[in-house]
């Protein structure tokens, strides 16, 4: 697929010197202009419904089935943190979305932050978190064997114990579990890492991953949080694991953090070229070694959402916009499909959930 032959070649008159510069940037422009075309048609863009059944909804996951159906999670209610606000569930099979069921709730306390994974055994588990915000709320699990047609009674987990925090774990070639997960403590925001090695039976945790004060570009103010949550974690190939982080606006980019054993041990954190307005992100690896992030490229608003790629996880190219309107499009979730395509999920202005297939032909090089 391509841009139409009158913008990529003979489209304008040979440019002469005085207008060198003009013509490089219509040509420039066209270009931009064409491809953003192209991807649109080329995409799939839709809401999971039109007709939310809870005024708000936001956080979701979306995960790939072994038919090929895709199963997305989120919460809604009245607003984030309501007593009513419950995890709710819809399915995509070739007929579309099907319409949103109320998956799981908890008497009088806000259930938060849904996370759909297969562990290596090829039980589907959700995790989520419940309580009255997020300094004090706690966790809890289901498990499905039959993809999320029928689920297990909740497990509500020890307490410190959370599973992934908000983006999905990372499954390693050995089936060890690596959950990114955080702690929003008054005034300090700290990742951490809970492991496991026998399909979620049992989990150790390591941490904390905290930014140094040293990455503020500016003072916080007195009660402002400091510091970084909700990590994305990449397998990097020979033990070598990649954590990104969501950071607090004093600090203003993504953060990362290398670990060289699996997990185990971290490199002090540094800030990544990507601008963050202390809003989700995610990210994931593709087979052939390039990177892709999905995040919100802004110091201080949740729009625009845009999608980079890089080819070493160091130096970031953005490549397409998701949305820019003003307006709330935050805490994306992003996998690959089967067939290499990229799809994601994410709140649009906290009153419905969109959903994207992005064609994988379409991530440059």
């Amino acid at each position: 697929m391509g841009c139409p032959p009158s913008v990529q070649s003979n489209a304008f008159v040979r440019p002469t010197a005085k207008s060198a510069r003009y013509h490089a940037a219509t040509m420039k422009a066209a270009s931009l202009l064409c491809c953003a075309a192209v991807i649109a048609s080329a995409q799939v863009k839709e809401f999971i419904s039109l007709d939310m059944p809870t005024p708000a909804c936001h956080a979701s996951t979306v995960v790939e089935l072994s038919s090929g159906d895709l199963l997305a999670a989120w919460f809604g209610g009245t607003k984030e943190g309501a007593p009513d606000v419950a995890i709710w569930m819809s399915r995509r099979t070739a007929n579309g979305w099907s319409t949103p069921q109320e998956a799981s709730r908890e008497p009088q306390v806000a259930t938060y932050n849904p996370v759909l994974f297969h562990s290596a055994d090829g039980l589907l588990w959700l995790y989520y978190k419940l309580g009255n915000s997020p300094s004090s709320w706690s966790a809890a699990r289901e498990l499905s064997r039959d993809e999320g047609a029928n689920w297990s009674a909740v497990e509500h987990l020890p307490a410190g114990l959370y599973g992934p925090i908000r983006t999905k774990p990372l499954l390693l070639r050995n089936g060890t579990i690596l959950s990114g997960t955080s702690v929003e403590s008054y005034g300090t925001w700290a990742c951490w890492i809970e492991r496991s090695t026998d399909n979620g039976k049992s989990w150790s945790r390591i941490g904390p991953i905290a930014a140094p004060p040293s990455l503020a570009s500016r003072p916080a103010h007195p009660g402002e949080p400091y510091g970084i949550i909700q990590p994305s974690l990449l397998d990097m190939g020979n033990g070598h694991i990649r954590l990104y982080a969501r950071s607090t606006r004093s600090i203003a980019r993504i953060c990362q953090s290398d670990s060289f054993d699996e997990g185990l041990t971290w490199s002090p954190v540094k800030p990544t070229e990507l601008l963050n307005p202390n809003s989700g992100i995610d990210a994931i690896r593709l087979p052939d070694g390039r990177f892709v992030m999905i995040y919100n490229k802004s110091e201080s608003s949740r729009t625009p959402l845009d999608l980079a790629v890089s080819a070493d996880g160091e130096r970031w190219q953005d490549f397409y916009t998701l949305e820019n309107d003003p307006g709330e499009y935050s805490y994306p979730a992003l996998i690959q499909a089967r067939d290499g395509d990229l799809l994601m999920t994410y709140t649009w202005n906290r009153k419905r959930i969109r959903f994207v297939r992005f064609p994988l032909s379409l991530v440059p090089r």
